[in-house]
């Protein structure tokens, strides 16, 4: 049974503008939410007084890392969804061409190997370098999965994937097996697990503005995906150009993916399981399945992401080991429903 998707888009942005406010007060230093409230009124010209203590944690340390967490939980989602629909596989998500074993190199080899780019250094050189790093998987991943007439049959490029993701699975294990860094194994899983804890105003601005661009896309293709469902050949007599609409969605999710992995690092299960559930919840019509999506996933990742930095004193735990708590069990219970179904 299917859902509204205008009263389920409204209640979903009401609980992620609470979500964010609750999380933003959220911390070593709790921040009442009539206080979070002044601080954003105050910083969009109102005559409100916050202390600037306040403002300090608010607006310049928490705000731009809640922000970047429903942006990245948000993009995610949407590209699970597009992936999910592309390739007709219920097991895709945003990894699925390679991007997080590219990323994946490109961080160990600014960690671990100190290897430089352009001159930039810290957090700065490990998000390009993971950047530069999916980009060379994507790539890998089209050249070995077009065919001679420039088709891309989801089936090949599947397996394209999972080739390179197992090259740079190897490639990230000899690395730091070799190095002679006692803590490289433990600064390179803590990458791989994700963490929002370097996202700043600046970081944060890109993310949303990313996300709100693949949106856009995405959305601009809702019919092509809807039409996808019935196979590809269903979609061509339906006037839908089938290798164009492909090239262009798979690369523009994995450009997306891309980005969010450079910033935050790979983290899992948001754009596998989101879409299944919200696909159940409201229907698999495109247009309503990908907003909805995105707003779930910005919700879930802004929880996530708020039970990492808070429930452990003094210490963050990595935000792909609450995804994965959070998101197993929930993927474990969609699949013995349907297992009842059929």
């Amino acid at each position: 049974m299917t859902l509204a998707a205008r009263p389920l888009g409204a209640v979903l942005t009401v609980l992620l503008a609470a979500a964010v406010v609750v999380a933003v007060g959220i911390g070593s230093v709790h921040v009442p939410v009539t206080d979070v409230l002044d601080v954003v009124l105050r910083r969009f010209g109102a005559a409100v007084d916050a202390s600037v203590v306040d403002d300090r944690i608010v607006w310049q340390l928490r705000m731009p890392r809640v922000l970047g967490a429903a942006a990245t939980g948000a993009g995610l989602a949407i590209a699970g969804a597009v992936l999910q629909s592309l390739t007709r596989n219920d097991l895709a998500d945003p990894y699925l061409l390679g991007i997080s074993g590219g990323a994946t190199v490109g961080a160990v080899s600014v960690i671990v190997l100190g290897v430089g780019v352009a001159g930039l250094a810290g957090g700065a050189a490990l998000g390009a370098g993971a950047f530069l790093g999916a980009l060379v998987a994507l790539v890998l991943v089209l050249v070995l999965a077009t065919g001679r007439g420039g088709d891309l049959p989801p089936a090949r490029t599947v397996l394209a994937g999972v080739a390179v993701g197992q090259i740079c699975a190897a490639y990230t294990s000899f690395v730091v097996m070799t190095s002679g860094e006692r803590d490289a194994a433990r600064r390179v899983l803590a990458w791989t697990m994700g963490s929002l804890a370097g996202v700043r105003w600046h970081s944060a601005v890109v993310l949303l503005v990313v996300v709100l661009l693949a949106t856009v896309l995405v959305l601009a293709f809702a019919a092509d995906l809807d039409a996808f469902a019935f196979g590809d050949a269903s979609a061509s007599s339906l006037g839908v150009p089938v290798e164009r609409v492909r090239w262009i969605l798979l690369v523009g999710t994995a450009l997306l993916t891309a980005c969010l992995v450079a910033y935050t690092g790979a983290i899992g299960f948001v754009g596998l399981v989101v879409p299944h559930v919200v696909r159940l919840v409201c229907g698999p019509l495109h247009r309503r399945l990908l907003p909805l999506s995105a707003l779930a996933g910005a919700i879930l990742m802004v929880g996530a992401d708020t039970v990492a930095r808070s429930l452990v004193d003094g210490q963050e735990i990595p935000i792909g080991v609450v995804t994965a708590v959070l998101g197993a069990p929930v993927f474990a219970w969609l699949l013995r429903r349907e297992s009842r179904t059929r």
